[in-house]
């Protein structure tokens, strides 16, 4: 009797403990209210580094993740489709979003590489999802912009173009900040600005030939390349030109945007850095010995991007000069992903690699067997990429 006593007691005890706890920490001074908002931030940060919703991780298409890599990463699952996968993968809140030659946009569970849901276009979707607000936005080769419920693959809208749309969507805000609106370029020419909610055009700029890239978004404008060989800076509000760039020769990669210079490499075997503000081409990089289809990864201090000529190439971002190149066995039109000290590309050799940032040397390797023309997406520690033989691989750091 006197031990159940005693226990009753003791129970008591941690009850009232546990009620002044709850008191306690219910009624928080200025120094625990920092506290939890600093954590609520790490909380939002970290959750924004587990997404990589659309080409390039982001508007302005850096090619930077945020974050660091292992030395090795690991084969965790892969997912089949019925057709090459040139598309680059998007990733969004627990979803892996792709699409396929086999002519369905798919959405695959980050975590076991199940199928969520795939919708069927009426052509092959070679262009990068872009997901925004719940929705998923994406081009196939029928000439539709695809809207898309995320979750369940509903169909919201389509838009028809008059050619084929290849290149990734990019978003913006409206200038009032009530509307958001969806950007794509078509083979028909025309870069398009459609309202998200239901596909009304805003606005719609026209070039000499075809947009094969995705659009770029900043500081109030957005930048691409076309067919016409020319970088095109036009008004993000109402899609007025701002300023044309002749480059020489055809743009066929997305252009990056950043602290008011845009980077891109052309048909001709050059990549070229521009004033945004002036039109004037700042440098050129000219070791190249083959057409540049890759876009570029541009960190602090350098600008990565792969090439035909079967090298990736590393430049410094202030002169354009080469700091290191990377030799692989195959073609690299996939575009590289930086993430800490080291960058992750796929090649037609069809491998895909990790190399270091900081010389330029292999780190690590994975053998597909058929070419990676598909650029990575990094998030959640994990890196995801298709390749043609249909597949999308989902690596993780060794365990």
């Amino acid at each position: 009797m006197k031990i159940m006593i005693k226990a009753t007691l003791v129970v008591v005890i941690v009850g009232l403990c546990l009620i002044l706890v709850a008191i306690i920490v219910n009624q928080p001074d200025s120094a625990d209210k920092k506290t939890l908002k600093e954590f609520t931030q790490q909380q939002i940060a970290f959750t924004d580094q587990n997404n990589w919703p659309m080409f390039r991780g982001g508007q302005s298409l850096l090619g930077t993740a945020t974050g660091t890599l292992p030395d090795s990463l690991q084969l965790i699952w892969k997912f089949k489709t019925g057709g090459d996968i040139k598309s680059s993968p998007a990733i969004n809140d627990g979803f892996v979003f792709i699409g396929s030659a086999d002519a369905n946009v798919y959405a695959i569970n980050l975590e076991n590489g199940h199928k969520v849901w795939a919708y069927p276009t009426g052509g092959s979707v070679e262009a990068t999802p872009c997901i925004v607000d719940g929705s998923v936005f994406v081009g196939s080769s029928d000439s539709f912009l695809y809207a898309l419920d995320a979750k369940t693959g509903s169909l919201k809208f389509k838009y028809e173009t008059e050619s084929q749309i290849l290149g990734a969507a990019n978003w913006t805000r409206s200038p009032d900040g009530q509307s958001i609106w969806i950007l794509v370029g078509s083979y028909d020419n025309i870069l398009y600005c459609l309202d998200s909610a239901n596909g009304r055009l805003m606005w719609k700029y026209e070039t000499d030939n075809y947009i094969n890239g995705s659009p770029a978004v900043g500081g109030g404008i957005v930048a691409f390349g076309g067919c016409d060989a020319k970088i095109h800076i036009v008004s993000l509000a109402d899609g007025s030109e701002i300023k044309q760039i002749d480059t020489g020769s055809f743009i066929a990669a997305s252009a990056a945007i950043s602290e008011g210079r845009v980077y891109v490499g052309n048909y001709d075997n050059v990549f070229i850095c521009a004033d945004i503000a002036s039109g004037k081409i700042l440098w050129k990089y000219t070791d190249a010995d083959s057409p540049f289809f890759s876009s570029p990864a541009v960190g602090p201090n350098v600008i990565v991007l792969g090439c035909r000529d079967k090298l990736v190439h590393c430049i410094d971002r202030s002169n354009g000069k080469v700091v290191w190149t990377f030799q692989t066995l195959g073609e690299v039109d996939s575009s590289p992903v930086i993430c800490g000290g080291k960058v992750i590309v796929g090649s037609e050799d069809g491998r895909l690699y990790m190399i270091r940032l900081s010389d330029g040397s292999k780190v690590w390797s994975y053998e597909i067997g058929q070419p990676v023309t598909s650029s990575p997406a990094i998030a959640n520690g994990m890196v995801i990429v298709g390749s043609d033989d249909g597949y999308l691989y989902a690596f993780t750091a060794r365990r």
